[in-house]
């Protein structure tokens, strides 16, 4: 009787930690800061506030201003993703940055610096170039 006792505890304990750890984990980091000051007339004032901290900071890769990883780095025949590239834009005017017109069914793209020609219909990229936009 107590065998099985002990050995369904530890079952248990061994199927629940990794949920308790994995909830812990993903949970904000909440501090209760208390801040005690001498007010007038010689009385103690108690301010208190609580602090929720979500140090995420590198989480999938989300880690600039605009939310994603910067220093993507474009290839040819990889699947462009737009929410990847910084200061996404369409390049209308590519003679201006002296590239070649783009073939049909193909446009260039801006992702920082770089411009990328890329597949209209299914987002591959045909060439890269890069430090053309200044």
């Amino acid at each position: 009787m107590i065998k099985k006792i002990l050995m369904t505890l530890t079952a248990t304990a061994m199927v629940a930690s990794p949920i308790v750890a994995s909830q812990a984990q993903a949970a904000p980091h909440r501090e209760t800061v208390r801040v005690v000051k001498q007010g007038p007339h010689g009385r103690t004032v108690v301010k208190q506030r609580t602090v929720v901290r979500n140090d995420q900071r590198n989480y999938r890769g989300y880690n600039n201003v605009r939310g994603y990883n910067n220093n993507h780095r474009w290839a040819k025949g990889q699947r462009f993703d737009r929410r990847q590239a910084v200061n996404y834009r369409v390049v209308n005017n590519y003679r201006d940055y002296r590239l070649a017109p783009p073939p049909r069914g193909y446009q260039w793209v801006r992702s920082g610096n770089d411009a990328v020609m890329v597949a209209i219909t299914s987002g591959i990229i045909g060439a890269v170039i890069g430090a053309a936009i200044r």
